[in-house]
C-alpha cells in the first residue's frame, strides 16, 4: 500500500478517476492495478510536468500517467531493463536515470523523429571516459547530466540560453553538449527556462532566461533577457546552499546557516506574479522570505516549487505554502491566491509517527504529500553484510531461550548513543526475546530501519542514536576509542597504527571489497603506507575518520602530488567531499 496525497489540477492527465479538475484539499491517491508488483513498493520519488507524472518506487521501476494516455486513464509501466534511480519529465520529454548510470531519454526535443522512443542519450557524450551520469535535472525543454567525474552536459532547447550557449548559432542540441566542468550540483525546475550550477568552492552560476530577475542577478533583466553564457551569481546569503529550485517567473532557494537561527531559511528572487515570492514585491537578487511560522527551533525539511506555487514542510509538522491556488494545488479548501506564507493542517495518514519520512512535490499546477521512509545507503547494506560475517564479531548476547547472538562491538557504539549503558540496556532488551525477535532488532540497529518491525522498535528507540551524524559519531571514536580495541593495521616507518574495519569500509572501495570479501578473509592483512611524510599520513588519518582536513594544517603542491597517488591506488574518492577535493580547495584558499 502507497502512502500518497493529491491537490490541485487533475486534468493533462487525470490522476484520480471520478474525482473533479479541482481538487482544493489532500485526498488519498490510489493508483490503478493496485496488486501488481512494482505498485506495493513505496515511493521513492515523483516529478510531474503540465503534461505528465511519472512515480518511481524503490524497487526501480517506474509507471507514468501521459495526456496522451487520457482516454483511458490507465498509467503505463517504463520499460527500462536497468533499475530506476531518478526520474524526471518537464513539458516534452521525459529522462531516467539507471542505477548503472545510464541516463535514457524521450521526447520532441530530444528525439524528434521518433519522440515516444526512448534512447540511451548518455553513451552520446563524446568523451567516453565521461558517461557515466549521477545526477540529471529537467528544465522546461531541456535536462542537464551530472557526470561522475562533476561535469555538466545539456540537450534539448536553448533559445533562452538555458544550455549555455548563444541561442541563435545554438537554438537546440540532440547530443548532450558540455556546459561546465567541476560542478556538485544542478538546479532548475520542470517548468523553468533557466538554471543554476553550484560548484565545489560553493560558487553558484546561473543561465537562460531572466526576463523577471529569476537568476537573482540584480539589474541585469533590464539589459538582458537571456543570460546566454553561465555568469556568477554575486551576494548569495551567506551559508550554505541545500537546494535551488525554480518555478517559471522565480527561483527559491534554502540555506544553512550554523551560527543563525532558524539554521535553515528561503530566500527568493524573480517576478511576484500570483505571489509565488512569498512576499508582495519582486526582487532581483534572493532575498529572505520572513514570516512568523518560521520559529528559531524549528527547520525546513523539505520544500517544493511547481509553476507558480510553493509548499514547504518543517520539522514541527508544519506545511507552509504560498503562491497560485487557482486549481486548489495549496491544498487549503478554496481557490484564493495566498500572497504570503500560510499554514494548512497536514493531513494525518498511518505514518505519521515520523515526520522525517514525508516529502513533498510540486508539479506544475499539482501537488503531492508522500510517505518514502529511507532506503539503505551503501554502508547501510555493508553493515547487514558485516553481521552475518561471523570472524567480525567482538561481543555476545543471550536471548531467553540462551541462544547466543554474536555482534559488532564497533558498530553498536556507532549505532547505540555512545555508552556502555546502551549496550547493557540492550542486553537486558535481549535476554527477554526469542532468537527470531533478537535477530530482527540487530538488523534494526545495523540498517537503522525502525520499519522492519515496527512492534519491537519502540523497546529499543531511545537507545538507538540515529539522528546524529556520521562524522561526528566516527571523529568521536577516533578521539576516545582504546588504541587495543582497533582492530586493522596500517604500517609506516617501522610504526603500527590501528583503524576500525568499518571505518576503512566507510571511506575506501579496496577495503570494502577487502573486508566483505566472501572468497577469501583478509583481515589480518597489514598494509604499507611508509611512502606518505609525516604530514600526509596525518591528513590522511584525519580524513579517514571525520571526512575533513584539520584547520591548522597548511597544504603545498608536494602533499597534494603525494596523497594523489594513495588516493587513486586505494580508492579513497568514493565520499562527498572526497579527499582530493578538500586539498584542492584548502590549497587555493591558502593562497
Amino acid at each position: 500500500m502507497n502512502d500518497c496525497l493529491f491537490f490541485g489540477l487533475n486534468r493533462y492527465p487525470i490522476l484520480i478517476k471520478n474525482e473533479a479538475d479541482k481538487i482544493k484539499k489532500p485526498i488519498q491517491f490510489k493508483f490503478e492495478n493496485e496488486n501488481e508488483n512494482e505498485n506495493e513498493k513505496q515511493i521513492k520519488q515523483i516529478s510531474s510536468s503540465y503534461f505528465g507524472t511519472i512515480f518511481l518506487f524503490k524497487n526501480g521501476k517506474a509507471i507514468e500517467y501521459l495526456s496522451e494516455n487520457n482516454s483511458n486513464q490507465n498509467p503505463s509501466k517504463i520499460q527500462i531493463e536497468e533499475n530506476i534511480q531518478k526520474v524526471t519529465v518537464d513539458e516534452q520529454n521525459e529522462a531516467i536515470l539507471t542505477i548503472e548510470g545510464n541516463v535514457f531519454a524521450k521526447g520532441k526535443d530530444i528525439n524528434p523523429k521518433k519522440p515516444k522512443e526512448f534512447i540511451n542519450i548518455s553513451s552520446l557524450i563524446e568523451d567516453p571516459n565521461d558517461r557515466i551520469i549521477e545526477d540529471i535535472v529537467s528544465g522546461a525543454n531541456s535536462i542537464y547530466l551530472l557526470t561522475s567525474n562533476q561535469n555538466v552536459y545539456g540537450i534539448g532547447l536553448n533559445r533562452s540560453g538555458q544550455l549555455g550557449f548563444d541561442s541563435k548559432t545554438l537554438p537546440k542540441t540532440e547530443k548532450p553538449i558540455l556546459m561546465m566542468k567541476n560542478v556538485s550540483k544542478i538546479f532548475s525546475g520542470n517548468s523553468s527556462k533557466h538554471v543554476f550550477l553550484l560548484n565545489s568552492n560553493q560558487e553558484l552560476f546561473g543561465c537562460g532566461w531572466n526576463n523577471y530577475g529569476q537568476l537573482g542577478l540584480r539589474e541585469s533583466r533590464r539589459k538582458e533577457t537571456k543570460i546566454k553564457k553561465l555568469t556568477k551569481i554575486q551576494n548569495i546569503p551567506k551559508g550554505e546552499i541545500i537546494d535551488i529550485q525554480c518555478g517559471w517567473f522565480y527561483s527559491i532557494m534554502l540555506i544553512e546557516n550554523e551560527d543563525e537561527n532558524p539554521k535553515r531559511k528561503l530566500y527568493s528572487c524573480g517576478y511576484y506574479l500570483y505571489n509565488g515570492l512569498g512576499k508582495n514585491e519582486h526582487t532581483n537578487e534572493f532575498t529572505e522570505i520572513k514570516s512568523s511560522l518560521f520559529e528559531n527551533d524549528d527547520n525546513i525539511l523539505d520544500f517544493s516549487v511547481g509553476n507558480y506555487h510553493t509548499l514547504i514542510l518543517t520539522s514541527k509538522s508544519k506545511l507552509i505554502v504560498f503562491g497560485e491556488n487557482y486549481y486548489g494545488q495549496l491544498g487549503n479548501g478554496d481557490i484564493n491566491n495566498q500572497t504570503i506564507p500560510i499554514q494548512i493542517e497536514l493531513p494525518k495518514l498511518r505514518f505519521n509517527e515520523n515526520i522525517f519520512n514525508y516529502h513533498i512535490y510540486c508539479g506544475d499546477n499539482k501537488s503531492f504529500i508522500y510517505y518514502s521512509p529511507p532506503s539503505f545507503s551503501n554502508l547501510e547494506e555493508d553493515l547487514i553484510k558485516l553481521f552475518e560475517r561471523k570472524e567480525f564479531c567482538d561481543i555476545s548476547f543471550k536471548t531467553k531461550n540462551g541462544e547466543i547472538i554474536e555482534a559488532h562491538k564497533l558498530i553498536l557504539k556507532y549505532r547505540l548513543n555512545q555508552n556502555q549503558n546502551e549496550i547493557e540496556k540492550l542486553q537486558e532488551i535481549i535476554s527477554k526475546k526469542s532468537i527470531k525477535e533478537s535477530n530482527q532488532i540487530f538488523e534494526m540497529i545495523y540498517s537503522n530501519n525502525s520499519k522492519i518491525n515496527p512492534k519491537l522498535y519502540p523497546e529499543i528507540k531511545e537507545i538507538i542514536n540515529s539522528n546524529e551524524k556520521i562524522e561526528e559519531t566516527i571523529k568521536r571514536i577516533y578521539l576516545n576509542e582504546n588504541e587495543n580495541e582497533k582492530d586493522f593495521i596500517i604500517e609506516r616507518k617501522e610504526k603500527k597504527y590501528k583503524f576500525p574495519k568499518l571505518i576503512l569500509i566507510m571511506r575506501s572501495e579496496l577495503y570494502r571489497g577487502m573486508f566483505l570479501s566472501v572468497t577469501e578473509d583478509k583481515s589480518n592483512k597489514v598494509t604499507d603506507y611508509s611512502e606518505l611524510s609525516n604530514k600526509s599520513f596525518q591528513i590522511f588519518e584525519y580524513w579517514i575518520y571525520s571526512n575533513q582536513i584539520k584547520e591548522e594544517i597548511q597544504i603545498t603542491q608536494e602533499i597534494i602530488d603525494e596523497l594523489q597517488i594513495g588516493i587513486d591506488y586505494f580508492q579513497l574518492n568514493q565520499t562527498n567531499p572526497n579527499l582530493f577535493d578538500l586539498l584542492i580547495n584548502k590549497f587555493k584558499n591558502q593562497n
